[in-house]
C-alpha cells in the first residue's frame, strides 16, 4: 500500500509541475485529499505523509517559501497518551510506541514586521480512530468536511494572497495531530518556525465544507481583538452570522489563543456525516466553500493596514459546561440560534433513536428543564445517570410531542 500511495503522489507531483500554472481549484484539492488512496489520512500514517507531500507540493507552485524546520515540513514525534489528563510528551525518541506527525508550513514575505498565520488542519482518524462514531465494519474515514474542506479554502487564500495586502507577511500552516488533540498547532506554538510576538493574528478553518441553505457560518474568537466582530459585520452579505467571543474551542485556533493571539475560527457546523465514513466529497458545498474563501479574504484585506492588533482575553465557555454521566445520543445543531436545542443528526441503537426522537426535531423541555439553547440542554442531561427515566418534549415542525426516553 506504500508504494501504492508513491506512484498516486508521483503521478499528481508529475502532474502538478506540468501544469504549474493551471488553476487548483478547491473541489480538486478536496477530492485528492479525502481520497480513498490516503487511508484517512491518520497522524503519522502512509496516508498522512503523501497529503503532507501533496500539501508541500501546492505550496510550492502557489509561489510559497518554505517555512518549515526542514523546507516545507515541521515533524514532531510524540508518545499517545494514556490518561486523557496527562500532557503529551514530545520529547520522546522514536520508537515502536512513538508517532511522528507532519505540520506543513509555506510562507508569503512581504519583508514586514507583522505575520498572519492562516491554519487548518488535514490529518483525520484513519480507519476508524479514537472520536470515531462509526458503529459498523472498518472503514475508511476520509474526512472531507473534517478538515479537507479547511485545507482547500487555505490553499485558496494562498492563491489570492501572493501579490496583494502587502500590511503583513502571511504564513499557511497545515496542521497535523489536531484529531489527538491539538498536537501540531500545540506543537508548532512552543517550536515557531517564526518570532511568535510578530503573530498579527491568527485565522483557523475547520469544517468549511457543509455550507446550509440558511447560509449559517460561525465565526469563534471574534472577543479575541476589539476589533474583530466590527470587521466581520462590514463584510457580510453573504451568511447568518453567528459570532462567538471565546478564543477557546476544540480546533487549532486554541494553541494561538493561549499563545495571547488575537484568532478567528471559522466553521459551518456538524452534520450526521461528523467523524464517519460518510464524509466524503461529493455531500460538500463547494460554491458556499468559495463564498466564505472570498469572505474571509475581504476580512484580512480591511486588517491589511491596521496594524498590529490588541489581544484581549475572553471568557472560557468551556469552562462552564456542565459534566454528564449519560448522552441522548443525538448531533446537536451547534449553529441553531433560535429557542431550544435542534437535532442535527441521530446516533443508531441510542435513547434518542429509541424514543423516537428525529433529524430536525427540537428539544425544548427535558425532564423537568426548558431547554433554551445549547448550555440549558447540556445542564438538563448533566441531571441524569444511567438507567434514569424521563421525558423529552420536542417541537417537529411546530407541533409540540411528549417522548418517553431512558438513558
Amino acid at each position: 500500500m506504500k508504494n501504492l500511495l508513491t506512484i498516486i503522489f508521483l503521478v499528481i507531483l508529475v502532474s502538478c509541475k506540468s501544469e504549474s500554472t493551471k488553476k487548483v481549484t478547491i473541489n480538486e484539492d478536496v477530492e485528492y485529499l479525502s481520497s480513498d488512496a490516503l487511508q484517512g489520512r491518520q497522524t503519522g500514517s502512509d496516508g498522512e505523509k503523501a497529503a503532507a507531500d501533496y500539501i508541500a507540493n501546492r505550496f510550492k507552485n502557489l509561489g510559497l517559501e518554505p517555512k518549515g524546520a526542514n523546507d516545507y515540513f515541521q515533524t514532531f514525534t510524540f508518545k499517545p497518551k494514556t490518561n486523557p489528563h496527562q500532557k503529551v510528551n514530545y520529547t520522546v525518541k522514536a520508537g515502536d510506541s512513538t508517532i511522528t506527525g507532519t505540520n506543513v508550513i509555506g510562507f508569503i514575505n512581504h519583508n514586514v514586521e507583522n505575520t498572519v498565520v492562516i491554519g487548518a488542519h488535514y490529518d483525520h482518524l484513519g480507519y476508524g480512530a479514537e472520536g470515531s462514531l462509526h458503529r459498523g465494519e472498518k472503514a475508511i474515514h476520509n474526512g472531507a468536511d473534517d478538515n479537507a474542506s479547511g485545507v482547500a479554502v487555505l490553499l485558496n487564500l494562498a492563491d489570492k494572497l501572493k501579490e496583494v495586502n502587502t500590511g503583513n507577511n502571511y504564513l499557511f500552516i497545515a496542521f497535523s495531530g489536531e484529531e489527538m488533540g491539538l498536537l501540531g498547532s500545540n506543537y508548532f506554538v512552543k517550536n515557531a518556525t517564526i518570532k511568535t510576538k510578530k503573530v498579527n493574528y491568527m485565522i483557523n478553518m475547520d469544517m468549511v465544507g457543509r455550507l446550509k441553505a440558511d447560509s449559517t457560518l460561525a465565526v469563534y474568537g471574534v472577543g479575541t481583538s476589539p476589533i474583530l466582530k466590527q470587521t466581520l459585520n462590514a463584510h457580510n452579505e453573504n451568511f447568518k452570522l453567528i459570532q462567538k467571543e471565546s478564543g477557546v474551542g476544540p480546533s487549532d485556533h486554541t494553541s494561538f489563543y493561549n499563545a495571547d493571539i488575537p484568532v478567528m475560527h471559522f466553521f459551518t457546523g456538524q452534520h450526521e456525516d461528523y467523524h464517519k465514513p460518510s464524509d466524503d466529497f461529493d455531500k460538500l458545498n463547494y460554491e458556499g466553500m468559495q463564498t466564505i474563501s472570498n469572505y474571509i479574504f475581504e476580512v484580512i484585506t480591511d486588517l491589511d493596514d491596521n496594524g498590529k492588533l490588541p489581544f484581549r482575553k475572553t471568557k472560557n465557555e468551556s469552562e462552564e459546561t456542565p459534566r454528564f454521566k449519560v448522552g441522548l445520543g443525538v448531533i446537536p445543531d451547534y449553529l441553531f440560534d433560535g429557542k431550544g436545542m435542534r437535532i442535527d443528526g441521530i446516533s443508531e441503537d441510542k435513547p434518542a433513536q429509541k424514543a423516537g426522537l428525529e433529524k430536525g426535531d427540537i428539544v425544548v423541555k427535558l425532564g423537568d428543564s426548558t431547554v433554551t439553547d445549547m448550555m440549558s440542554y447540556m445542564r438538563a442531561l448533566s441531571t441524569f445517570n444511567a438507567g434514569d427515566k424521563t421525558k423529552v418534549v420536542v417541537d417537529r415542525s411546530g407541533e409540540k410531542l411528549e417522548l418517553p426516553v431512558q438513558f
